[in-house]
């Protein structure tokens, strides 16, 4: 399979979202990236349950939920409920990551756990076999439309060489800035799966952005 798009609906018109859902169902994009805050662990609020309930009844694709919240334990079993086909957590949210892991094992989605833009791949070394994927912030969590940190590139390549001992079958996926501007040299530096907001809402054209995106390189990823 092809490098992976999830357009974040975060960055959807909310006043014409089943549009915005049906667009990104007709594109060739891969999930859909839904972004849940609780303005406590990041600065803001975006939706929770009656949002990914509408997002679940007209999407046919994966749910790939982000969960920017703390104590994300207690939700775990009602985002997969809600529809979710990923669920990733922030290393920095969760005091027992390995139990947090197993929980969305056992409630039936892939897991996922984010890492801050300050925070250390190697810190994962010890959850890494357990992941299904690892999704690197390349902006500080919270809103939309800020600019890359290109710090980035190393934790990739590093995060890559890692899992290449420990997980070869590890997505990894970045989230913050992405484009069609940088997303070969994201590819290159090992990333596997593709979060865009406002590159590809805001674009004259989201289908075809969403297809340039999706066409750019022949990298393949097997999951």
């Amino acid at each position: 399979m092809k490098h992976i798009i999830a357009p974040s609906v975060l960055a959807a018109d909310f006043a014409n979202l089943q549009r915005d859902i049906e667009m990104v169902n007709s594109s060739e994009a891969d999930w859909f990236h839904v972004d849940v805050m609780d303005g406590v662990f990041v600065p803001n609020i975006s939706f929770g349950f009656p949002v990914m309930e509408a997002i679940k009844k007209h999407a046919t694709k994966p749910l790939d939920v982000h969960l920017m919240i703390v104590n994300p334990d207690q939700y775990i079993e009602r985002f997969a409920a809600a529809g979710a086909a990923v669920i990733t957590v922030h290393y920095e949210a969760c005091v027992h990551l390995h139990r947090t892991v197993q929980a969305i094992h056992a409630a039936g989605c892939k897991a996922g756990v984010a890492l801050n833009p300050h925070t250390p791949v190697a810190l994962l070394k010890d959850i890494l076999a357990d992941l299904d994927l690892v999704l690197v912030m390349s902006v500080n969590p919270g809103f939309g439309g800020q600019q890359f940190i290109p710090n980035t590139f190393s934790k990739l390549r590093e995060l890559k060489a890692m899992a290449l001992k420990l997980n070869p079958e590890l997505i990894i996926e970045v989230d913050g800035g992405v484009g069609i501007h940088n997303l070969e040299d994201l590819m290159d530096a090992g990333a596997m799966a593709f979060v865009a907001g406002n590159a590809i809402f805001s674009a004259e054209a989201p289908m075809e952005m969403i297809s340039a995106m999706k066409n750019l390189n022949t990298g393949t990823l097997k999951i």
